[in-house]
């Protein structure tokens, strides 16, 4: 039986990441592999002091070495896999598993490996002056995460220091990103070995077919700038609008905004939902707006979208313009276009056929892509693969 141990750094606001960890976690176990999670969190980082210690243990934690390989020599995996590392598991998890003869596979969730926030974005805009850098030091000086200097220079500096000590081309064996856009990034990016990349999507157990019968447009995410949440707000309330109101689904820095523009007929803020409220949202509205800015990973939304049936009009930007074909399963605008997210919308509701077509072509990407099933095989091939090269 494969055994496969699951490392995860919990965010502090639960995040995809830790969905994605929980639902692989289930699906291996599901389908008989030993799968045994260990999952730290931030909750102790409560004083300046505690900051400081995470800062200087992010670069390589001796005592999460001990532990995880406390846990290994109990477990004996095949496989260790490592999701979020930062800050309190460290790069040292990778040598704890290498020590015990454990293969290590590392998912690639975002950019925090050549971006200091993560997201190569910056005041509005795509960045990605510290891509190909051997130090990132912009990202320090624009103070990329979390606007602080010190901890932009420690991000810059982990990752640097370990880029030197060959971390990313000798402790890894296999690494795992969502999308082919994400593999180009990193590619170019030069800081990791290109055939030790795979692609491997996100999944989501089946929801059922929608029927798009509530008339009404969807917007499902955090609620913040760089997901584009104030373009569709501005298409929704210019001139006639979108002919159809807008529900919006979830929390985040601009809620405010969201409230005041709520009420009037063309927008409704329903808050945070569960999934299975998300679920039945999809399943009735006639379009998922995506108005993201900057260089998505693979949002689980729009695996959930695909699953439901819902055609999908995003942004023509990074994974998206990839993911998504344009008038088979959704359809593409300008990042930050008001007017051509108003002008797609118009252009779906004016054809019955070309929404039903979108509609089924959605439900096959996903059948084709996203289904657990499929999903499985492709992690048990990383794994192998992984397991080969240990």
């Amino acid at each position: 039986m494969l055994r496969v141990l699951i490392l995860h750094n919990r965010y502090q606001i639960a995040g995809g990441e830790d969905v994605v960890v929980q639902q692989e976690a289930e699906m291996l176990s599901k389908n008989g592999v030993a799968a045994e999670v260990f999952v730290v969190d931030n909750d102790s980082i409560t004083s300046t002091w505690e900051s400081v210690r995470a800062a200087k243990d992010s670069f390589y934690s001796k005592s999460m070495h001990a532990e995880v390989s406390k846990i290994i020599r109990r477990f004996r995996p095949d496989v260790v896999h490592v999701h979020n590392f930062m800050p309190r598991l460290s790069p040292s998890v990778y040598h704890a598993a290498h020590s015990e003869g454990c293969a290590v596979v590392q998912t690639l969730h975002n950019y925090r490996l050549i971006c200091a926030n993560a997201q190569l974005f910056r005041d509005g805009k795509i960045c990605d002056d510290c891509v190909g850098r051997s130090f990132g030091w912009p990202g320090v000086i624009h103070r990329c995460y979390r606007d602080s200097l010190l901890g932009s220079g420690v991000i810059a500096g982990m990752t640097a220091w370990h880029a030197k000590r060959g971390t990313w081309k000798t402790d890894v064996d296999r690494y795992i990103v969502l999308t082919e856009f994400a593999r180009d990034v990193f590619v170019r990016s030069g800081i990791l070995p290109a055939d030790r990349i795979v692609v491997k999507p996100n999944a989501v157990a089946d929801p059922g077919n929608g029927s798009g019968s509530g008339n009404y447009l969807l917007y499902v995410g955090r609620l913040s700038p760089e997901k584009g949440i104030e373009v569709v707000l501005q298409a929704a309330q210019q001139g006639a609008g979108f002919g159809l109101p807008l529900k919006i689904a979830g929390a985040g820095p601009l809620e405010a905004l969201v409230r005041d523009a709520a009420g009037n007929g063309k927008v409704e803020f329903l808050g945070n939902r569960n999934r299975a409220d998300i679920y039945q949202l999809m399943q009735n509205a006639s379009a998922l707006l995506f108005p993201s800015l900057w260089y998505e990973g693979l949002p689980m939304v729009l695996v959930e979208a695909f699953a439901t049936g819902l055609p999908i009009i995003a942004s023509k930007i990074g994974a998206m313009a990839q993911l998504i074909t344009h008038e088979k399963d959704g359809l593409l605008v300008e990042p930050g276009s008001a007017e051509g997210f108003q002008a797609a919308v118009g252009r779906l509701l004016s054809s019955s056929e070309l929404t039903a077509s979108m509609r089924k072509n959605a439900r096959a990407s996903y059948q084709a892509t996203y289904t657990p099933d499929i999903n499985l095989q492709m992690l048990l091939q990383v794994y192998k693969e992984a397991a080969q090269l240990n």
